[in-house]
């Protein structure tokens, strides 16, 4: 396996569809080597969806797409036992969520209890349905789509759930460079159809154990202590990161130092990693007047370096 040929042309297969958004779709790679769910954050109609079907097929794997909708049930995610009557006993029928990558689109117009449906899905990969367990494919991958909460029809993610997710990124709207080649170009969606897989599940597995295998030198480790011990000081945010947090970063910081062909983390790597990895897990403190995201953009700014 040629890695760098490998990364560049996944990096270029991603960047002719979504244009002009090389630093979010390094981030969304990052996470699927690290092993994460993403959440993909923004307004409509700024490729959301798209770069999650991008990423689907790009990765060569099966996936299913769910509209998530105020009506949708637990049991249309998971799937439902049936009464079969030639054998006299229940027949467990899978759901959507039995696939390699799910789709879950704008998934906070659905109810709470349908959010939550996910969670042990998302944490444990596997559902429990009647009392009993299945166990989800390997691998198994949450995208989902997000739209702003200040618009009609979205109920807020529980912070549990929002735990659950390794990243998040926001798209934003194109440069004008950008724009006009989405403009004069041909249709991204339709592009999908074309797109080829690059790796299959074997692949992915081994790049993913080469991701654990990156080095983090104690130094690393104590910046990212500083960084973590930061956000529960101060008046920066309402609570700070727990620990799953701190390794969740950790996480994507190796892949990120994977992605610059390196295996060793450098700080860099944690600082480009950090705003993906916390902003969605923390609460800005009432008087600050910054966003999460900009909090943490501010708190990079205040830690110093080792």
């Amino acid at each position: 396996m040629n890695l760098p040929y490998l990364i560049a042309s996944i990096r270029q297969q991603l960047q002719s569809v979504i244009v002009g958004k090389q630093q979010e779709i390094d981030a969304c790679i990052a996470c699927l080597l690290a092993g994460g769910h993403l959440l993909i954050e923004d307004v409509p109609g700024v490729g959301k969806t798209t770069l999650a079907q991008a990423l689907a097929r790009t990765f060569g794997l099966a996936f299913s797409r769910v509209q998530f909708t105020s009506d949708l049930m637990p049991s249309d995610l998971s799937g439902v036992s049936v009464f079969a009557r030639t054998s006299e006993r229940f027949v467990f029928h899978q759901g959507p969520l039995f696939t390699q990558v799910l789709l879950a689109d704008e998934i906070n117009r659905a109810s709470p209890k349908t959010q939550s449906a996910l969670l042990e899905a998302m944490e444990e990969r596997q559902v429990s349905v009647d009392g009993e367990t299945h166990a989800l494919p390997v691998p198994f991958f949450v995208i989902a789509t997000q739209n702003p909460l200040d618009q009609s029809g979205t109920n807020t993610l529980p912070e549990s759930q929002l735990d659950r997710f390794l990243m998040r990124v926001s798209l934003g709207y194109p440069d004008r460079a950008s724009e006009r080649q989405l403009l004069g170009g041909a249709d991204r969606r339709a592009q999908l159809a074309h797109l080829p897989g690059l790796l299959s599940a074997e692949q992915l597995r081994q790049l993913q154990d080469a991701v654990q295998a990156v080095h983090a030198a104690p130094a690393l480790l104590d910046y990212l202590q500083d960084l973590i011990d930061a956000t529960r000081k101060g008046s920066w945010f309402v609570q700070g990161l727990s620990p799953r947090a701190g390794m969740a970063v950790l996480r994507a910081a190796k892949a990120q130092a994977f992605l610059e062909g390196r295996d060793f983390v450098a700080p860099d790597d944690l600082r480009r990693v950090l705003p993906f990895t916390v902003a969605h897990r923390l609460v800005p403190a009432v008087d600050s007047g910054r966003t999460a995201l900009q909090q943490v953009e501010a708190l990079l700014r205040a830690v110093k370096l080792p």
